[in-house]
């Protein structure tokens, strides 16, 4: 019953809320409607459930912006088999959560709407900026419900999964057994060195190298661009807020925290049911009767009240600022003392004894103690509504213009100019940003030397880009890397010549023969190791990798095998022992994390084991 008072009787707060409401469309981008506006064929069914063309393309373009890439960088048969995979697994898990009868509470979607930091100004959401943003991008506020409701649905049943879990006291001595063990070994490392000094690297032999790794001497492709920055920073210095403002706005703010009252109510609810109103009022006014008498209130409305919820907490409703309730009740509590109780009170949900529990009158600060948060707040406000006009003509321009010249003379933005970079990006903040070297690449600006769209560097700054020059990738000639081809070769000489006298050390090893005077041909000697621990970081981590790959020795044996190292040395590992760790090696603080990653562990394999079964018996078209 209290939740129905509360669910039908929310006045001002609800009308709040549905504005609130409008500022979280962002989060899942602009294409959330586009096909909405579209027709199209049905190109998958879920167990009846169909999936749209639409719906494809736009999981498309959801992919493509969350790697931050053009889709004509990628196989577009490759992407529709991705995106389409991922739709029917969201078909799947929310059909799953239906059928667990999963629901995400009006309440819920409201906390996740009004945390989105989107649409916050220094903290605190803005109603503005919320429609501004949603008539922009053409949402209606319950496309985006419905779909932050399922999403949240669907991440309730993956957490409802994971948190099966669970790890015994076995599993996890076997897994400390293995984390704590530690290896006994030594090594002879056969470092790069002048071995093949004696040998000559023929003009043939540059040339066949240089006919047969061209890819190793073609530059690659790269751009430098031309560019517009809007930055919402330097807009500040550009406003001004005076003192007669401010002062209007404290006394707003002062005025409305002054009149902001809040009570707290518990009540004593009777249903009219099928008697009359006088008698229900009158058996109301004898439990009245019996509270004034002295007996407790609680314990009254736990034996008369209808609302069984607010009863087993006292009678307790929580508070109000004066809407939250039907307006009877608003009023009777308007008129009691903390601690007094009312006459029997009629609303559209029956009859009510209400007790005033508590009564907070806010108090406001000196105007010299948040005045300058004031100025901040108004200049704030000034520079957004500046920033998102100037964003909205720069986008137009971006698009109807051939060059940057339009917008550097209607919005003063300066035109300037990157490096060359590749693929990989530049050295700059605008050249190595992902987003910007993505659009620098694309059809439109390398091929149509189009302007970019507005490109989002961060929160308070875009850019447009315009293609300034294109160097195409191309193979250096010889000449230019005939020394570098030289280098590679004896480099690679050297390493074919360690790797032969490490086999040979291996081979002798393996065959029972002293190695001694071969390492001392090759000034070599043994490092011993013991105690080395898994991933142990003082040593050569490829040395350490390798030891632990290996199968323990027999008993009274050793275990023998080569690696090469990535720098080219050879290395010989003769393992001698292995040996076992223990739980009790473990700190509380190491148990701990490795309890929390085997339980985290486990909880993914047991949701993904969720999603096989769903799709081996879904019916999928």
């Amino acid at each position: 019953m209290l939740q129905t008072i509360r669910d039908n009787s929310q006045g001002i707060i609800a009308k709040v809320i549905i504005g609130f409401i409008i500022g979280v469309f962002a989060l899942f981008g602009a294409e959330s409607i586009v096909g909405g506006f579209l027709g199209g064929n049905n190109v998958a069914s879920v167990n009846g459930e169909d999936i749209t063309e639409q719906e494809l393309a736009i999981s498309i373009q959801n992919l493509m912006a969350s790697i931050g890439a053009n889709i004509q960088d990628f196989d577009e048969e490759l992407l529709r088999e991705i995106a389409l995979g991922q739709l029917i697994e969201d078909k799947l898990l929310m059909q799953a959560a239906r059928d667990s009868g999963m629901v995400i509470s009006e309440d819920s979607l409201d906390r996740e709407i009004l945390r989105t930091p989107q649409f916050q100004l220094g903290g605190v959401f803005d109603n503005d900026l919320a429609r501004r943003t949603m008539a922009a991008q053409g949402f209606t506020p319950q496309a985006y419900r419905a779909t932050l409701a399922e999403r949240m649905t669907m991440g309730q049943l993956a957490n409802a999964y994971a948190a099966t879990a669970f790890v015994t006291d076995a599993d996890i001595a076997r897994i400390a057994e293995l984390q704590t063990q530690t290896r006994d070994f030594r090594f002879v490392s056969v470092p790069l060195g002048n071995r093949p000094l004696g040998q000559a690297i023929t003009p043939e032999d540059i040339q066949r190298y240089y006919d047969n790794n061209a890819e190793e001497f073609t530059t690659e492709e790269q751009v430098s661009l031309q560019y517009v920055l809007l930055d919402k920073n330097a807009i500040f210095d550009e406003v001004t807020v005076d003192a007669d403002q401010v002062r209007a706005q404290y006394e707003t703010e002062r005025s409305e925290a002054v009149s902001s009252v809040e009570r707290r109510a518990s009540h004593i609810l009777f249903d009219l049911g099928s008697d009359d109103e006088a008698t229900v009022i009158s058996r109301a006014a004898d439990v009245r009767a019996r509270i004034e008498a002295g007996e407790d209130f609680g314990d009254l409305a736990r034996e008369f009240s209808v609302d069984d919820i607010s009863a087993e907490d006292d009678g307790d409703i929580g508070y109000t600022d004066g809407s939250v309730f039907p307006a009877e009740m608003e009023d009777a509590l308007a008129a009691l003392e903390v601690g007094e109780v009312s006459a029997p009170v009629v609303s559209e949900f029956g009859v009510h004894l209400l007790k005033l529990t508590e009564y907070d009158v806010q108090e406001y600060p000196e105007f010299e103690e948040v005045s300058e948060r004031i100025e901040r707040t108004l200049k704030q406000a000034e520079v957004d509504q500046l920033y998102f006009s100037r964003l909205e003509t720069l986008a137009n321009l971006a698009f109807e213009t051939f060059d940057l010249l339009s917008i550097n003379e209607e919005l003063g933005l300066d035109i300037q100019q990157t490096e060359f970079f590749g693929r990989n990006g530049g050295t700059s903040a605008v050249a190595g940003d992902p987003n910007v070297i993505s659009a620098a690449f694309s059809a439109d600006i390398l091929e149509d030397e189009l302007n970019s769209d507005v490109i989002e560097l961060s929160e308070n700054r875009v850019a447009v880009i315009h293609l300034a020059e294109y160097r195409p990738a191309e193979v250096q000639p010889l000449e230019d890397v005939r020394a570098e081809i030289a280098v590679n070769l004896r480099r690679q000489m050297e390493q074919d010549m360690a790797r032969e006298v490490g086999e040979s050390i291996l081979t002798a090893l393996r065959s029972g023969e002293s190695v001694e005077d071969l390492l001392g041909a090759e000034s070599l000697v043994w490092n011993e190791r013991s105690g080395v621990q898994r991933g142990q970081f003082d040593m050569n981590t490829e040395i350490v990798g390798n030891v632990f790959s290996m199968s323990a020795p027999e008993s009274g044996s050793v275990n023998l095998e080569g690696f090469g190292l990535n720098n080219g040395a050879y290395v010989v590992i003769e393992l001698q022992a292995v040996n076992p760790g223990s739980v009790e090696q473990l700190d509380e603080g190491q148990r701990e994390q490795l309890l929390a990653a085997i339980m985290e562990s486990r909880g993914r394999s047991t949701f993904d084991g969720l999603l096989a079964n769903l799709q081996n018996s879904a019916r999928i078209r």
